[in-house]
């Protein structure tokens, strides 16, 4: 199996109200919650561009690229990705490995009225780990938390699109994970910075 790269042609598409209000919430809960642990830092904790996020999300709806409707963050944060796809008709899970991002999400949706899951573990499937720590050069991804799969009753094959914000120098891991656990067709779209989003997906 290998990834192909699919060119992102979406349009600037006008924020509905709802999703203004998600995103100013959500940054005013982010604030505060990086306020809270000013002292002790969350690891690797940056948010995107929700925003464009938000956009290609509603692309994809809109032109029906991916092969269905379930849609799974690795690393999932504030858990804002994962409540945009919610709000745009997608069955949406994120898997988050620190406990008060977690909390935060859950809160976020509760409080939106948005049906999505939130699981506290890792995105990275049992048995992986291992191949994880001898190719990285940079260890920001942890491996010593739990797998979620379990308590989801779900591998990354079940999903339609995954959605990812690689630490700069594990793209790789990002990318040779999806390529081998992820569904035939499935879309992998990645968020990197600058070079903005990317959007592969899984053929033979």
């Amino acid at each position: 199996m290998r990834l192909a790269p699919i060119e992102l042609a979406h349009p600037a598409c006008r924020l509905p109200k709802r999703v203004v209000s998600l995103l100013d919430d959500a940054d005013t809960r982010i604030e505060r919650l990086q306020f809270e642990h000013r002292d002790r830092p969350i690891a690797a904790f940056v948010p995107c561009d929700f925003v464009e996020a938000y956009r290609v999300l509603a692309y994809l709806s809109e032109i029906n690229l991916a092969p269905g409707h379930r849609v799974l963050e690795w690393g999932s944060g504030a858990g804002v990705v994962t409540c945009l796809a919610g709000m745009l008709g997608f069955d949406a899970i994120g898997i988050e490995v620190e406990e008060p991002l977690v909390a935060l999400s859950e809160s976020l949706a509760e409080d939106f009225e948005i049906d999505v899951e939130f699981v506290c573990g890792s995105f990275v499937p049992d048995g992986y780990e291992d191949e994880i720590d001898e190719q990285r050069d940079i260890n920001w991804l942890r491996t010593d938390a739990r797998s979620a799969y379990e308590e989801l009753d779900l591998d990354p094959d079940d999903f339609d699109i995954i959605f990812a914000y690689p630490w700069p120098g594990e793209e790789q891991i990002v990318f040779d994970l999806f390529r081998r656990r992820a569904a035939e067709g499935a879309l992998l779209l990645t968020y990197h910075g600058q070079d903005g989003m990317q959007l592969h997906r899984r053929v033979r």
